[in-house]
C-alpha cells in the first residue's frame, strides 16, 4: 500500500482518537494542575454609638473578574495530588513513622479516601475478573453440549444478566439481599442470626458487590468462548477421541489451548470494565462500606461544590493505574503478535 493511500485510510481513525481520547486526557491532566479560585472576601467595619462591629461579605464582582482572568483557576501544580483526598503524602509519611507495624499502617491507609477506594477497586478487579473468565468458560462448555434444538433458548437465558441494565440488575440483587428478600432471609437462616444484615456488614457488602459483578459479566465471557468453541478443529477432537482421550483431556489439551487468545481478549476487556466499577455501589447504596475510584470521581463532581480539580486528579491517577494494570496483558499480546510470521 502506498504511503499516501495508507495515510488517508487511517486519517479518520487517528482524527477521531485525537478528538475523543487524546484531547480529553490532556484537558483532564491540565485541569488537575489548577485549583478553584477562592472567593474575594471584604471585611466591613461598622461603627455606631454602641461600638464597632465587623461583617464579611463576598465581593461578587471581584470574584468573577478573577475567574474571568484565570478561567482554569489558580495554579496548584502537584499539590492536589499530594493532598489528603488523593495520595496523602504527609499523612502516609506520618503513618509510616508512627504506626505499630504493617497491620496498623494498613488500617491507617484504609481511613484515607483514595487508598480506601483503591483497595476496593483492586480487590474487586482481582476477584471478579478471573471468576468471570472461569464461569463464562464452563457455561460455554455446558451450552455447547446441549442439544441443538435447545441451544437458542439456553443462550438467550444465559445472556439475560448482560442484557439487563447494570443499574436495574444491581437494584434487583439489592432487594433480594434485603432482610425481607429471599437471599437476605436465606442468609439469616443459614447463620441462625435473625439480625444478620448484608447492608450493615462491610465484608458481606463487598462479597455481594463481587457476586453481582461476576453475575453481570459472565455472559460476556460465555458468548466469546462459545463463539470460539465453534471454530475448534473437529478433526483434532475426533483424533483425540480415537486415541482414548477423556472429555476433560480433550478440553485441557485441545480446547483450552485453542481459546487462549480469546482469554487474553476477555481479560483485557474485563480488567478495564471492572476497574471502573460504579453502578453497583450506587444501587446498593454501599458508599458507607465500599467506594471505588469511579465513585470518588462522581462524588467530587456532585453537589454544589463541584470539585473539578479533585475529580480531574483522581481521573489522572485512575488512568495511570489502569495503564499499569493492563501493561502485562498488552505486553503479552504484543509478544504473541510479534512472534507470528
Amino acid at each position: 500500500m502506498k504511503h499516501s493511500t495508507f495515510f488517508w485510510f487511517v486519517f479518520p481513525s487517528v482524527l477521531l482518537m485525537i478528538a475523543f481520547i487524546a484531547l480529553p486526557i490532556v484537558s483532564v491532566v491540565t485541569q488537575s494542575l489548577y485549583s478553584k479560585h477562592e472567593q474575594v472576601i471584604i471585611v466591613v467595619e461598622n461603627c455606631g454609638p454602641f461600638g464597632c462591629t465587623q461583617s464579611t461579605t463576598v465581593d461578587q464582582a471581584a470574584t468573577e473578574a478573577l475567574r474571568a482572568e484565570e478561567p482554569l483557576g489558580k495554579w496548584a501544580g502537584l499539590d492536589i495530588y499530594k493532598d489528603r483526598n488523593h495520595l496523602a503524602v504527609n499523612e502516609v509519611a506520618s503513618a509510616w513513622v508512627n504506626s505499630d507495624g504493617l497491620p496498623d499502617f494498613g488500617r491507617t491507609l484504609m481511613n484515607l479516601p483514595f487508598y480506601s477506594a483503591m483497595a476496593f477497586t483492586l480487590t474487586y478487579t482481582a476477584i471478579v475478573t478471573p471468576l468471570t473468565i472461569i464461569l463464562g468458560f464452563f457455561i460455554a462448555i455446558a451450552v455447547n453440549s446441549v442439544a441443538r434444538r435447545l441451544r437458542g433458548p439456553t443462550i438467550f437465558f444465559s445472556l439475560l444478566p448482560m442484557i439487563v441494565t447494570p443499574l436495574v440488575g444491581s437494584l434487583i440483587l439489592f432487594w433480594m439481599v434485603d432482610a425481607r428478600g429471599i437471599l437476605g432471609t436465606g442468609l439469616q437462616w443459614l447463620a441462625n442470626d435473625p439480625s444478620l444484615s448484608v447492608k450493615a456488614s462491610t465484608p458481606l457488602m463487598w462479597a455481594m458487590l463481587m457476586v453481582y459483578g461476576v453475575w453481570h459479566s459472565a455472559p460476556f465471557a460465555f458468548i466469546v468462548y462459545y463463539a470460539g468453541l465453534q471454530t475448534v478443529n473437529t478433526d483434532t477432537l475426533e483424533a483425540a477421541m480415537i486415541d482414548g482421550a477423556s472429555r476433560w483431556e480433550r478440553i485441557r489439551y485441545v480446547v483450552i489451548p485453542h481459546l487462549v487468545p480469546l482469554t487474553t481478549f476477555i481479560a483485557l476487556i474485563q480488567l478495564m470494565d471492572n476497574f471502573r466499577v460504579f453502578e453497583p455501589i450506587v444501587s446498593f447504596a454501599a458508599a458507607a462500606h465500599a467506594t471505588s475510584l469511579s465513585y470518588a470521581i462522581f462524588n467530587d463532581l456532585g453537589g454544589e461544590t463541584r470539585l473539578l480539580s479533585s475529580a480531574a486528579a483522581t481521573s489522572v491517577l485512575t488512568i495511570i493505574f489502569v495503564a499499569i494494570l493492563l501493561s502485562p496483558v498488552l505486553v503479552r499480546t504484543w509478544r504473541d503478535f510479534g512472534t507470528q510470521k
